[in-house]
């Protein structure tokens, strides 16, 4: 008996915190802010069905488009080295070709190179909050785009233009 009215108080209690700090319970189930769109010249690909569990399924981008940031990347342009970053995959579900990283203060276009492949594409880079040196997020589009491992961590030069 004294266990089962512990263990009520715990939950109580623990309930209590989540009104008390109403963030502190959905840490992750929250949408990221959605950036305002950089002009990739390509077409924005459909957010995948609420059904999908493949990555061809996540990846709604089409073989033109990923054939357009892979031309763009190769066409010559001003642009400039940002850095270096260690790249995870991003949220699946959210599509198209970009780059969440503390490189940058805004949205903006850029080139991502991943030297163990030689592959490059034309990415939107977003701003992510942390220290220049933290890590990046980087799509699921992007990452096949490069032939970089889904599971791994590939270290990527990030280009602004």
């Amino acid at each position: 008996m004294i266990k089962a009215v512990t263990v009520c108080i715990l939950f109580l209690s623990l309930s209590a915190c989540a009104d008390i700090f109403p963030g502190a319970m959905k840490q992750g189930s929250e949408k990221r802010p959605q950036t305002r769109p950089v002009d990739l010249n390509v077409p924005a690909a459909p957010v995948p069905s609420s059904n999908a569990r493949t990555v061809d399924q996540f990846d709604t981008t089409t073989a033109q488009d990923r054939a357009k940031v892979v031309a763009a990347a190769n066409q010559q342009t001003a642009e400039q080295s940002l850095g270096v970053t260690i790249a995870s995959l991003g949220d699946p579900s959210d599509p198209g070709f970009w780059l969440e990283t503390p490189l940058v203060d805004k949205a903006r276009a850029g080139r991502v190179l991943y030297d163990v492949t030689g592959k490059s594409a034309v990415v939107e880079l977003r701003p992510m909050d942390g220290p220049k040196t933290a890590g990046s997020l980087l799509s699921l589009a992007a990452m096949r785009v490069l032939e970089a491992p889904l599971g791994g961590l590939p270290q990527i030069e990030v280009f602004g233009r």
